[in-house]
């Protein structure tokens, strides 16, 4: 395997990574022309665990789907619009909200954060979710519940009663937020989406993408500002209606919520597993950058 360093000549150089091979069959739902997986857990055998025990990078890497992974105290430079140059702001560092790292006796290499509440907004109506108690909790003792993250999980994914109480937020702030004069329906699902709207959804600018409602993990003790799933982090276009890319799914004994890669993309993540921090920058288009325009070589 061959990685660019950010700090020494030459830039490229060759390390031993353990992998193993796979039967076809398990690659073929990998993008067009990927070869194979990356894990990123907090497994010995993952890809930031190798290459700290090689290098003593310390445990902290950055990703930012689908453009590219750093290791180590690495900066990330994103240049930020009407500035043109490289290098304006490192993101790691200066942008980068935090909350807490949780783990789970039931699934040692996921990382889960602390969400307490879910809701919506759009044009100044905020709806709540209305969830039971400690819904969303990560049960510490069995590893039942909690908010995990998922980069191999397309669509964000709710259990089947806190995706009622969601459904029943975004419906009311669809319902109360609308631009008067507008008419926003509910339309027939389109598999595997639950949530389709139709109607008065103007385009906006910053990000170009949709006017619709902000969907807002509200984050627990330790987090310095809560999480906005934006727009291009969960619309879905599909046969001219808009589609929520979160998906109710049952399964016995597991998270409450996944938030998937859908969610995932165009978001710096600084993973600092020293300090049990997740850093989070919020969807980059609302920044009028993106993970493409992001530089890291020291100076």
């Amino acid at each position: 395997m061959e990685i660019s360093n950010t700090t020494e000549q030459p830039p490229e150089e060759s390390l031993a990574i353990v992998g193993a091979c796979a039967p076809g069959h398990l690659l073929r739902s990998l993008p067009a022309r990927a070869t194979g997986v990356a894990g990123f857990s907090r497994g010995p055998l993952s890809l930031p665990s190798q290459l700290a025990a090689q290098r003593g990078f310390g445990n902290r890497f950055a990703l930012c789907l689908p453009i590219f992974a750093t290791f180590g105290d690495t900066p990330v430079y994103l240049s930020i619009p009407p500035d043109p140059r490289p290098g304006t702001i490192d993101f790691t560092t200066s942008d980068v909200a935090h909350t807490p790292l949780l783990t789970s006796p039931a699934n040692a290499g996921g990382y889960y954060i602390p969400v307490k509440g879910i809701s919506v907004s759009w044009h100044g109506v905020d709806a709540t979710a209305q969830l039971p108690a400690g819904a969303l909790d990560l049960d510490v003792r069995t590893g039942r519940g909690g908010v995990v993250l998922s980069t191999v999980t397309p669509y964000g994914t709710m259990r089947p009663d806190v995706f009622r109480a969601f459904a029943r937020a975004f419906d009311d702030a669809i319902t109360r937020g609308r631009i008067p004069m507008t008419t926003v329906e509910r339309v027939p699902a389109t598999k595997p989406f639950e949530l389709c709207y139709r109607g008065g959804f103007p385009r906006v600018k910053v990000p170009w993408s949709w006017d619709v409602p902000r969907i807002i993990l509200e984050l627990g003790d330790g987090a310095t500002r809560n999480w906005t799933v934006d727009n291009n982090n969960y619309v879905v276009e599909v046969g001219g209606a808009l589609c929520v890319g979160i998906l109710p799914v049952d399964g016995p004994g597991g998270p409450a919520m996944v938030i998937g890669g859908k969610q995932l993309e165009n978001n710096l993540l600084v993973f600092d597993l020293e300090k049990q921090l997740l850093g989070f920058s919020g969807l980059l288009d609302t920044a009028l950058t993106s993970c493409n325009r992001a530089t890291f070589h020291r100076n």
